[in-house]
């Protein structure tokens, strides 16, 4: 270094603080952190600090019964005939030896002695809170029920909407089957040549009606009920001789659902407080002429089966667990996650409310929209009256699952 350089060297370093003290004194708002580079006025901005990424939270979290807000209130006798009908589909499942012991003793409790319930479900099962990966444990409440809709079984004016059964074409295509930890993921797929390509989205389908004729279960005559139909998974269609027929989720064609409620608001066509599933109706009502475009910016199409009634016309529709559900117990959830046939105390509100609702439900169903840990979608019944709480919910909640010992995390 040469002598010129030394002597520039106090010069540069005085007019270094110089500017950072300047820097400093313009500086107006409150200080976050000393600055590092000079400790003197300490109110410069603090420097970029590289966040700390935790790993996600697991997804259920031990928990004591006094965790669970209300359970002490609730009635859980009510929730007894849907735990028997998860026992007897639990039975033919693998984990049936670890819920056994339960369902033999729940066979045996008084169907109306909700103390004696309470002491069985808190003898024979741990509670888990379930917690999202961000560590947070509230995620959305939704619900849905089962509608009545009007139809036939051939078309006419009045009956020009088509119920479709699978088609021949669509493939289904298990992926456990090929990696176990794939367990209830599935591809669906159309051959064309010797590769599995995507199956047609819903506006193909719709488009394509000629290719399914033989495919057709009934005609109904409203393309809103219809859609709402396929969101819902089951219904039932009022013949014109009265008969009711029940029909039931069959397949979809595997792409992946789009909620025609944030199209609208998206399009500036719905407010997001009319974005229920009475606003979309209404909305429909009035805008015929878009209701195409707007139902087929959701690619997702539901295909259905018809269900015999076995006798019981007033039990529920079958859910993926393969058994009725109960109307104000049963909830569709994500089977990633929620074992299905488990009990699951859900802590929510009551529709486009803050009344709490709080009781113990049971996993008795999926749902293509049904994604995530902390989620739920909450059966209300069959009707027009189930259809308007269920239309107006979409709440926040917590929920808890409740798993015999050796079922839980390990």
């Amino acid at each position: 270094m040469s002598k010129s350089q030394t002597r520039a060297l106090p010069l540069l370093a005085a007019i270094l603080l110089a500017t950072l003290l300047a820097a400093c004194a313009t500086v107006k708002e409150a200080p976050v952190a000393p600055c590092p580079v000079c400790a003197v006025c300490q109110q410069c901005p603090a420097q970029p600090v590289t966040p700390v990424v935790l790993p996600p939270a697991k997804p259920m979290q031990a928990a004591r019964w006094s965790d669970l807000p209300g359970w002490l209130e609730d009635d859980l006798a009510a929730s007894l005939p849907g735990f028997l009908s998860s026992c007897r589909a639990l039975a033919s499942k693998p984990q049936w030896l670890l819920w056994r012991a339960a369902c033999e003793e729940a066979k045996g409790l008084a169907p109306n002695d909700s103390a004696a319930v309470r002491r069985f479900y808190e003898s024979r099962f741990e509670p888990y809170l379930l917690t999202n990966p961000d560590n947070t444990t509230n995620g959305l409440v939704t619900g849905y029920y089962e509608p009545l809709l009007h139809g036939s079984r051939r078309r006419s004016a009045n009956f020009a909407q088509p119920v479709l059964g699978v088609p021949s074409d669509l493939l289904t295509i298990e992926l456990a089957d090929v990696l176990p930890d794939l367990k209830n993921m599935r591809l669906r797929g159309r051959l064309q040549g010797n590769k599995v390509i995507p199956y047609y989205p819903r506006a193909d389908i719709i488009s394509r009606e000629q290719d399914y004729a033989d495919r057709v279960l009934l005609w109904v005559d409203d393309p809103v009920e219809l859609f709402f139909l396929q969101i819902q998974g089951s219904g039932r269609v009022k013949l014109p001789d009265g008969k009711l027929v029940r029909i039931g989720y069959a397949d979809q064609n595997g792409h992946p659902y789009r909620s025609v409620g944030r199209v609208l608001i998206d399009r500036g066509e719905l407010q997001p407080d009319q974005a229920s599933m009475q606003g979309i109706q209404a909305w429909a009502r009035a805008n015929p002429s878009k209701l195409d475009e707007v139902l087929n910016a959701n690619p997702s199409y539901v295909f259905f089966r018809e269900v015999p009634s076995n006798g019981n016309e007033n039990a529920g529709p079958q859910g993926a667990l393969g058994v009725p559900l109960t109307p104000g117990r049963s909830i569709a959830v994500d089977p990633r996650h929620v074992p299905l046939g488990a009990p699951v105390f859900l802590s929510t509100t009551q529709p486009n409310s803050s009344a709490p609702l709080r009781r113990l439900t049971l996993a008795q169903d999926t749902g293509g929209a049904i994604r995530g840990v902390v989620r739920a979608d909450f059966f209300w019944g069959f009707g027009p009256d189930a259809g308007s709480q269920a239309g107006r919910m979409k709440q926040q909640g917590q929920m808890w699952v409740l798993l015999p010992p050796g079922a839980g995390p390990k």
